[in-house]
């Protein structure tokens, strides 16, 4: 069982010869920051700047690739808002250094070469980038870009006069930003104390560096809050409370706090930046704490830039002596599947990981949280992170599940009720009052909690937990029993009746432009793909249910689904389960059932879901998919996604259009179909 640990030191390196970090860094006042507004209008509403700009967007998937440590950012300065904004390096070069967009810019995916990539722009051009956007930027963006030292702010009525053409200044000392063709002088939103530390010391790295030997001598303390703390703290509060490093530290909404980690996994894909920081911070001086690295995102591609990629990883595995489970080779899993499998998740922990899809672990108890590279390799040097509290949102869910309802339903209506400003960044807890919630169900509702734009998403550890545990024979976890408190605050509480839940398909370009499934059927929407898996659905039980609806469609005369069908298991775990003998399906197995209709078997692995390998959409293509996202150019340039439960994707694999399991006639029997 995974239990967190003090550093471990190289061969030949003692205590004593990891001395402090006594330079200074230089803290004079930089110099003021000027330039000409480059501005990312709506092309759907004329003088509205443009909302909702993902970090897809800014790097392209194809472009989040690094062939060595020693080029990292080539590939990310080339993808720079390809599709978006395709001569936005050469308007940068111009002197158009001011990025001006609407509210909740950079959300999405953790990919730390944005930040990076956009900064690069700038400097190879003698420039400073400044970003200007409104409410709510993404919070691993605007992390990522203090650590990189990235200029960020978040004013409002500054995005809101911007005009083309419009001269700027930016002062780094006091973050004061003038309009200087209209004269007016904003105040951004403030940064809290640690942020703003980290930002005026340089970054990441010169802290990571300057913290880097106290925390190797001082040995992690895990420390529970007694009842009459307990009383008042959500279930996210308490495990941060126990992770402090700084025991006296006030755990508040808008706090920076230093917070010990459990576990710091990373991908593929994120892993070279989180690599390169860590050799920067600790000059190899300590084998990487905590940490976990999964072959996921770019293994199955067959490009030469991608397997170079990959690599990197797998050379940094081999130097540190990291074995599975700590390090799965390509078609072991999906991270936020695999991870979980092999114990190495568990209730009570506090997990950064290097990908926006982390707060899955919110499904076990755990509080899951996405962050960037350069985090994940302080945290890798450290023990711990920078982490700031959110403000708590409680949803309770409450009423009975009804015929074919699962938990990509009640988080697509959750999505659709929540609308444009989704959960306003804040840290959500769920309260699965009936407790009828299985782990795979919340595992796809706290996984896309990163959709939602929360910081993270949890369900308190109760007996549905502790059983999949004991399932895993894992029964003598390492953290007490955890609750919310009685007296905890929430900004938002409300609550979720799922007695009006339905089937959902959520529509592009937004997984909260989601309708019901029924309504969808009328209009006979056609499509290239069915997908079923990824690591929002790929456990077994959602396989199970999607192949009990093809017997049932089989047992109506259906025999063959309509169009490509293709499966992705969360991990090679479950890939290997589906293919035994399956009782609830007659003897026959989930890929059995699955290839009697047409149906493909892949390896484990994210590809598809961002548009890479040979399953990725081409221009024009439509998919119904359980994936998690179908933003614009998500699932490949120029397609068009659309999201739904694994019940309901395989009925639309068999009707030939998107549609729930009623359309072909099939009824519900819980015993026939339920989890």
């Amino acid at each position: 069982m995974h239990v967190i640990e003090s550093a471990r030191l190289k061969p030949g390196v003692d205590l004593e010869s990891i001395s402090d970090d006594k330079s200074q860094h230089e803290t004079s006042a930089r110099p003021a920051v000027e330039g000409t507004a480059l501005i990312f209008w709506d092309p759907k509403r004329p003088d509205a700047k443009l909302d909702a700009i993902d970090t897809d967007q800014i790097t392209p998937s194809a472009d989040c690739v690094s062939e060595s440590l020693e080029e990292l950012d080539r590939r990310w300065k080339e993808g720079a808002f390809r599709y978006l904004m395709p001569d936005f390096r050469a308007r940068v070069h111009r002197g158009e250094n001011f990025l001006i967009a609407g509210d909740r810019f950079a959300i999405g995916s953790s990919r730390e070469m944005s930040p990076a990539g956009l900064k690069a722009i700038g400097e190879e051009a003698g420039h400073e980038l400044v970003i200007v956007v409104g409410n709510n930027m993404g919070d691993i963006f605007r992390r990522n870009s203090l650590n990189l030292g990235l200029h960020v702010i978040q004013c409002p009525e500054a995005v809101a006069d911007a005009r083309d053409g419009d001269r700027f200044r930016f002062e780094p000392e006091s973050r004061a930003l003038t309009n200087l063709t209209q004269d007016k002088t904003y105040d951004p939103v403030p940064l809290t104390e640690k942020e703003d530390e980290i930002r005026k010391s340089g970054g990441i790295f010169h802290v990571g560096r300057q913290e880097f030997p106290a925390a190797t001598r001082r040995s992690p303390e895990i420390r529970w809050p007694e009842e009459k703390v307990a009383k008042g703290l959500t279930t996210t509060e308490q495990i941060i409370w126990a992770h402090r490093v700084d025991k006296s530290a006030e755990v508040v909404p808008g706090a920076t706090l230093r917070v010990y980690a459990d576990l710091l996994p990373a991908s593929d894909g994120t892993a070279p930046f989180a690599i390169h920081t860590f050799h920067q911070i600790t000059r190899d001086k300590i084998h990487p704490r905590q940490a976990a690295v999964a072959s996921d995102h770019f293994v199955f591609t067959g490009r030469d830039a991608d397997d170079k990629q990959t690599e990197i990883g797998r050379a940094f595995a081999r130097t540190q002596s990291m074995e599975k489970p700590y390090f799965a080779t390509p078609g072991d899993g999906i991270f936020h599947f695999y991870f979980p499998e092999q114990g190495l998740v568990l209730p009570g922990q506090f997990i950064p990981g290097a990908d926006s899809h982390s707060r899955a672990y919110g499904a076990y108890g755990a509080v899951g949280i996405g962050v960037g590279s350069t985090t994940l390799g302080f945290g890798w040097s450290t023990g711990y992170v920078f982490f700031t509290m959110a403000k708590a949102r409680r949803v309770v869910i409450a009423g009975k599940l009804q015929p074919w309802v699962v938990g990509k339903d009640i988080v697509l209506r959750l999505l659709e009720r929540w609308g444009a400003k989704q959960s306003q960044g804040m840290s959500v807890e769920f309260v699965d009052v009936n407790q009828q919630l299985p782990i795979a169900y919340r595992n796809t509702i706290a996984n896309m909690m990163a959709e939602a734009e929360a910081q993270n998403g949890i369900f308190a550890p109760d007996e549905v937990t502790y059983a999949w545990y004991r399932e895993k024979g894992l029964v003598d976890l390492p953290y007490p029993p955890i609750r919310p408190g009685v007296d905890a605050r929430y900004e938002i509480d409300e609550t979720l009746d799922i007695s009006d839940v339905v089937p959902m398909i959520a529509k592009p370009f937004s997984p909260g432009n989601a309708f019901p499934a029924a309504e969808v059927a009328k209009e006979k929407l056609t499509f290239d793909k069915a997908y079923i898996g990824s690591c929002t659905n790929g456990s077994y039980t959602d396989l199970l249910q999607a192949a009990l609806v093809i017997q049932a469609g089989k047992a109506k005369g259906i025999s063959r689904t309509a169009t490509d069908f293709v499966i992705f298991p969360g991990s090679g775990g479950v890939k290997a389960q589906i293919e035994t003998p399956e009782p609830r399906l007659g003897g026959d197995s989930i890929a059995d059932v699955f290839r009697s209709v047409g149906g493909q078997i892949r390896a484990s692995w994210c590809g598809p879901c961002f548009g890479q390998g040979p399953d990725a959409l081409a221009s024009g293509q439509r998919a119904i998919t359980t994936f998690n996202r179908n933003w614009q150019n998500r699932m490949g340039i120029g397609g068009e996604g659309y999201l739904a439960s694994p019940i309901v994707v395989a009925a639309s694999a068999l009707a030939g259009y998107m549609a729930p399991p009623s359309e072909l006639g099939i009824d519900w029997h819980p015993t026939q179909f339920e989890a």
